[in-house]
Parts: structure tokens; sequence; C-alpha cells
């Protein structure tokens, strides 16, 4: 039981080791910098701001999932394209950067993570819902 404490008590799933959290911070620094440098010659990827907020790791570390979002959420089949093009690269690259026993493949998501949070805040906006949490409120008291 001594991994117990990485299992999420609600549903039994395992969330990720510190060492896919260390390497997928790894990878993302590396990937951003190279972004900032302008390794990557292509006018699509050289023509927008993109923000990498996470990189994800499979547990044998062989798969890097990479979340990008293009500066103001434009252009985004666009970039994803543009960066699945210069895929490998970009993992030659990463692995010269980060010191792995293998070379990750790589693959390009689009982080969907604000527009989630917007749908939220527009959920908690809503007449039903501010009419429910004030009934809460009153119930305290």
């Amino acid at each position: 039981m001594a991994k117990a404490h990485h299992r999420d008590l609600a549903t039994g799933a395992r969330g990720p080791s510190q060492r896919q959290l260390r390497v997928g911070e790894l990878i993302r620094h590396e990937f951003s910098a190279m972004l900032t440098r302008g390794d990557v010659h292509d006018p699509v990827i050289e023509g927008h701001l993109i923000t990498v907020p996470e990189v994800r790791m499979t547990p044998d570390l062989r798969l890097a999932t990479v979340y990008v979002m293009p500066l103001g959420g434009k252009d985004e089949a666009e970039v994803v394209e543009a960066l699945n093009r210069n895929r490998r690269f970009l993992r030659g690259e990463i692995a010269r950067r980060v010191n792995l026993k293998f070379a990750p493949d790589i693959r390009f998501r689009i982080d969907e993570r604000f527009d989630e949070a917007e749908r939220i805040e527009k959920l908690l906006r809503t007449p039903e819902v501010r009419r429910d949490l004030e009934k809460d409120g009153d119930a305290d008291e």
C-alpha cells in the first residue's frame, strides 16, 4: 500500500507520477524555449505567439502530449498542423536537449482549459444558479 497516496479515492484512478510530471515539465520548458528563440522555421509558427501550458507524459515516458494555445486563440488548427509538420525536427531537438533513454513521440493538442473555464463561468452567471446560490446563503444564517 506504499503507493496508495497516488490513488484518487473517489475513482480509484492514479494521477501522474513525480517522474512523469518532472519529465513533462522539462519537455515543456525546452519546447517553449525553442519557440521563443525561433528555432522552428515555419511561417505559421513564426507568425504566432504560442503558449505551452502543459505537457503530459505516458507512464513509460514514450509519448508526450503537448498542449498548445496560440495567443488570442486564433488559427488553432493551422498552428497544430504546422507543429505536426515539424514534429520530427522537434522530437530530435527535444531528444538532444532533454537527457532521456528514449526520445518520446510527440503529439500536439489544443489546450481547451480556457474554453472550459469560460463555459463554467457562464453557467455560474445564469439566473438559475444565482438563485440557488442565494438560497444556500440564506440557509446558513
